[in-house]
């Protein structure tokens, strides 16, 4: 698969996440994590800084997260890869066709995305993985341009009940026709669908954190459905 070059608004944004310094604890926690690392990865350079969203420019599919991993993403330099988690959505991004590979080790394992994109709420690892409401707000504008620019989205996938808030703020849901009313919004719940503005499906998900994947809260054939729905949604828009 041919290596997909980011457009200059994409490219440009994710070069300003990088630079980001809004929040002081975050900034203090993701440095002294990547100087102290941890005892399996002594030998390794962290990333230590903002981690950049990823994959393909013309997406159907964003898919939201809720932050990089102290000693995942924050060691990588890219969203996802080198933690558990990542290990259960690249597997899952495979099955359903939109990943060359089913693994992700580094940002240069050869990994592609194929129609689909991925971000996270929080660009920074946080402390406990549970950012601050102010610092969410940080992110926000990110995440805003980020949809403004992929301008070719179906589908948000949002991993985690922070990811399905944060993608109703981002995007707002969608009103009832001639009733000037928004759609009801349903609690958050695995496979739960939410009409979102511009035609926009949200689909949550359980995150595949490994409180949720040890437990059997969140399996594989439920991670999978999620994406074989994604997979009907943006076809049945295509046909």
């Amino acid at each position: 698969m041919k290596t997909r070059r980011l457009p200059t608004g994409l490219m440009s944004l994710q070069k300003q996440i990088v630079k980001c310094e809004l929040c002081p604890r975050l900034v203090e926690w993701r440095t002294r994590v990547a100087r102290e690392k941890t005892l399996r990865f002594k030998d390794e350079e962290y990333w230590g800084r903002p981690v950049p969203s990823f994959g393909d420019p013309h997406a159907r599919v964003l898919i939201v997260g809720l932050a990089p991993a102290a000693h995942g993403g924050n060691r990588t330099g890219r969203i996802f890869t080198g933690d558990r988690s990542g290990d259960w959505l690249y597997r899952a991004l495979y099955r359903g066709g939109f990943a060359n590979q089913p693994t992700s080790v580094s940002r240069t394992d050869g990994l592609e995305l194929n129609d689909c994109y991925i971000t996270a709420v929080i660009h920074c690892a946080p402390p406990a993985n549970k950012p601050t409401p102010d610092e969410i707000g940080n992110c926000r504008p990110y995440l805003l341009r980020e949809i403004e620019l992929l301008n070719g989205l179906t589908v948000v996938v949002a991993l985690g009940r922070l990811a399905f808030d944060a993608a109703i703020a981002a995007i707002g849901l969608e009103e009832k026709e001639g009733q000037g009313r928004r759609t009801p919004r349903p609690p958050f719940k695995h496979g739960a669908e939410v009409p979102l503005r511009g035609g926009l499906t949200l689909i949550a998900s359980f995150h595949p954190s490994q409180q949720n994947t040890f437990t059997g809260k969140l399996t594989e054939p439920m991670f999978d459905q999620v994406f074989t729905r994604t997979r009907a949604i943006i076809d049945c828009r295509d046909a």
